[in-house]
């Protein structure tokens, strides 16, 4: 009998399925993932590129935000429609959309067709993430959950370490296969989503009960009117001034947005895209609280981190990858390791509250380092890092999800993976801020210390083009790709002050984090179910009849 039959089997009766038939399920589930976490990283590390090849490289930013919005945007969706038609076509339709998003990106001719190919793309990432985390849920008990979200947050690490590494491969290379080289960046990912359609349609047969209830239409565009704008500002606001009239519209019309979803949220009951009556429970609350903290802080980690290794120290994108691998090695040591001591012990708390405080400990520890910081240095930090996020992150999922009703899982997991992109997209946002509203004062000041060393007037007497840029100001921060030609002397207080600017930036996210740590002692540790979603809802379903009679 296979597996796939099987678990057909041990779910209508009972909704328990064995390790083996997690694990084949599971299989699916990563490659699911593996598309959405490695297209993050893999773009980021060559969008440059692909902006100077698609002649539009100050409309760059839009590929990426038409992406976000829409990612954003749909993860409550996938939530709350999984949960009334199933787990199975939501997911397969999530797949089929990153799918073609993907193979029209990697066709297009213009920037603003890559940006509307991008945003079809992000329809479907909104589902892989949080419908894989939704499965995982509804066929794993809470007391073993962590255990097999651990090979979620390995397939988490390894992307953004191989995302990187095969970004700026493709981008280095002319042609692959009769190809332009960057549009493999996004083509690598049609393989991988055929082979997710076929083992996912194979072995994703789980029961399903469907609830009649209206789909929450208005709430989904009322989420959309109070959502676009504010990703928008916090993608463009740099660029525009956050006090400009732009940012001001886009704060109001977000704002009204905002307070017309929660009102029909309130309106529609039951049938909510994101149900308010969740948040009356206080380990949800919580867990959403902090997962909005920590999502601030671990991206504005991810995204700083490699600015730093890229821009001070050097390293291409496939170099700061590489160097990015002890982050990676730190998750799934974290992740794995907690996994099967909650699994043992039924405790989760210890690792939440451990996790963030890791994390917050080694961003104050890198915002000590300066430009002749030893690369051994910040990659020990790195692997303290992914310590943090692998014990943290999975346990805030495990205990929202453990405190809501078998039929809400769907929605529960979509809301907090909706809640840590809007808390990563904000945070993303302030730092780079940070970064660039600090960065032009630093160099002035490092450049003007300089000028008392006599080997830097030396080595700017002999670069005259360069002397005239300094003093007309025009030198732009925003391109950095000219301090690889630089004689390093001259190069060395640019570097100074990006090193003193991502300071600064990490002390910030380390005071974010802090904020995190202090909250997540007040998380109330619900003890963990022995039985999954399925098998609770499975009971329910059985006691029902007798239910309906003894009334």
């Amino acid at each position: 009998m296979s597996d796939t039959t099987t678990a057909e089997g041990a779910a209508a009766t009972n909704g328990k399925l064995t390790h083996r038939q997690i694990l084949t399920v599971l299989s699916g589930l990563m490659l699911g993932m593996f598309l959405a976490a490695l297209d993050q990283t893999i773009v980021s590390s060559s969008m440059r590129t692909i902006a100077d090849e698609l002649h539009g490289l100050s409309l760059q930013a839009w590929a990426t935000t038409a992406y976000l919005i829409t990612a954003t945007l749909s993860t409550p969706l996938y939530g709350k429609l999984s949960d009334l038609y199933g787990r199975k076509p939501m997911y397969l339709t999530a797949i089929s959309l990153f799918l073609v998003g993907s193979l029209a990106s990697g066709m297009a001719t213009s920037m603003y067709e890559l940006a509307a190919f991008r945003a079809f793309q992000g329809l479907g990432a909104g589902g892989l993430m949080s419908l894989a985390l939704a499965i995982i849920t509804d066929i794993t008990a809470p007391r073993e959950r962590s255990k097999y979200q651990g090979y979620f947050m390995a397939v988490f690490g390894i992307s953004s370490v191989a995302g990187p590494v095969v970004g700026g491969f493709f981008a280095g290379i002319d042609t692959f296969a009769g190809i332009t080289g960057w549009r493999w960046v996004f083509l690598v990912n049609v393989p991988i989503a055929l082979a997710a359609l076929v083992v996912v349609s194979k072995v994703l047969n789980l029961p399903h009960s469907r609830v009649d209830q209206k789909v929450d239409y208005w709430g989904a565009v009322a989420l959309a009117t109070g959502l676009v704008p504010l990703l928008i500002v916090a993608e463009q606001g740099r660029e525009w001034g956050w006090g400009s009239a732009a940012s001001i519209a886009m704060y109001v019309v977000g704002g009204l947005g905002a307070a017309a979803f929660v009102w029909i949220e309130r309106r529609m009951g039951d049938a909510a895209l994101l149900p308010l009556r969740l948040f009356d429970r206080p380990v949800f609350r919580m867990s959403t609280i902090v997962t909005v903290v920590q999502g601030a802080g671990m991206f504005g980690a991810m995204m700083s981190l490699p600015l730093y290794l890229q821009i001070v120290k050097g390293a291409t994108p496939t170099q700061a990858g590489l160097q990015m691998l002890p982050l990676t090695l730190g998750i799934m040591v974290a992740s794995l390791t907690s996994g099967r001591i909650i699994a043992a012990t039924g405790r989760y708390k210890m690792f939440a509250v451990a996790g963030i405080g890791l994390m917050a400990a080694a961003l104050f520890a890198l915002s000590t380092i300066t430009v002749d910081s030893s690369l051994a240095l910040v990659m020990v930090i790195a692997f303290v890092i992914g310590l943090g996020l692998g014990a943290s992150m999975q346990t805030l999922v495990l205990a929202a999800t453990n405190d809501v009703r078998p039929q809400d899982i769907g929605v529960a997991t979509s809301a907090a993976t909706f809640f840590r992109q809007i808390g990563g997209t904000a945070g993303t946002a302030v730092f780079l801020s940070i970064l660039f509203g600090t960065v032009g004062d630093r160099i002035a000041n490092a450049i003007r210390s300089a000028l008392t060393n006599p080997a830097y007037v030396s080595a700017l007497a002999q670069n005259p083009a360069f002397a005239q840029q300094l003093k007309s100001g025009s030198l732009d921060v925003n391109d950095t790709s000219f301090l690889s030609t630089l004689d390093p002397a001259l190069a060395r207080p640019i570097l100074q002050g990006f090193a003193d600017s991502m300071s600064t930036v990490f002390l910030v996210g380390g005071i974010v984090l802090t904020v995190g740590f202090a909250l997540v002692w007040f998380l109330k540790e619900k003890p963990l179910s022995d039985k999954s979603a399925m098998e609770q809802r499975a009971e329910a379903e059985a006691d029902a009849p007798a239910l309906a009679l003894a009334h």
